[in-house]
C-alpha cells in the first residue's frame, strides 16, 4: 500500500474512532435529558441497541485486555505508512489526544464497566419503544 494512502486511511480511521467515542460518551446523557423532556427519538429502539452493543463490546474487550479494533487497525496503517511511534500528523495529534489517555489499564476497565452499567441502566429509565 502506499505510504500516503496508508496515513490518510489512518487519520481517517482515527475521525472515525472519535465520531464513535463521541456518540456513545455524549448519547447516555442526552437519553436521560430527552427522556425527562418527552424527546421521541431518544426511545428510538435501534439507536439504543447500537448505543448498549458498543458499550458492552467495548467494556468486554478492556475487561479480556485487548486494544480496540479500530486502535490495532489504525497502529498498522500507520507502520504501513512508514510513521514512527511518535511522528504524528495533524490531525492525528489533536484526535489522538482525545481519544488516547495515560492511565493504568484497570482505571479503562473499571470506567468502561460502570458507564456500561450506565447505559444499561438508561434503558430502564428510559424505555425504547417497540
Amino acid at each position: 500500500m502506499n505510504p500516503i494512502v496508508a496515513a490518510l486511511l489512518a487519520d481517517a480511521l482515527l475521525a472515525l474512532h472519535v465520531g464513535i467515542v463521541l456518540f456513545v460518551v455524549a448519547l447516555l446523557p442526552l437519553v436521560i435529558v430527552g427522556g425527562a423532556r418527552g424527546w421521541r427519538w431518544v426511545r428510538h429502539r435501534g439507536l439504543r441497541l447500537t448505543h448498549l452493543g458498543l458499550m458492552l463490546f467495548i467494556a468486554a474487550q478492556a475487561w479480556l485486555g485487548q486494544l480496540c479494533p479500530l486502535t490495532v487497525w489504525e497502529q498498522d496503517l500507520r507502520q504501513l505508512a512508514g510513521q514512527a511511534a511518535y511522528r504524528e500528523s495533524f490531525i492525528e495529534h489533536w484526535l489522538s489526544r482525545l481519544l488516547y489517555w495515560d492511565l493504568p489499564w484497570w482505571a479503562f476497565v473499571a470506567a468502561y464497566t460502570a458507564f456500561a452499567a450506565l447505559v444499561a441502566g438508561a434503558w430502564w429509565w428510559v424505555r425504547p419503544r417497540r
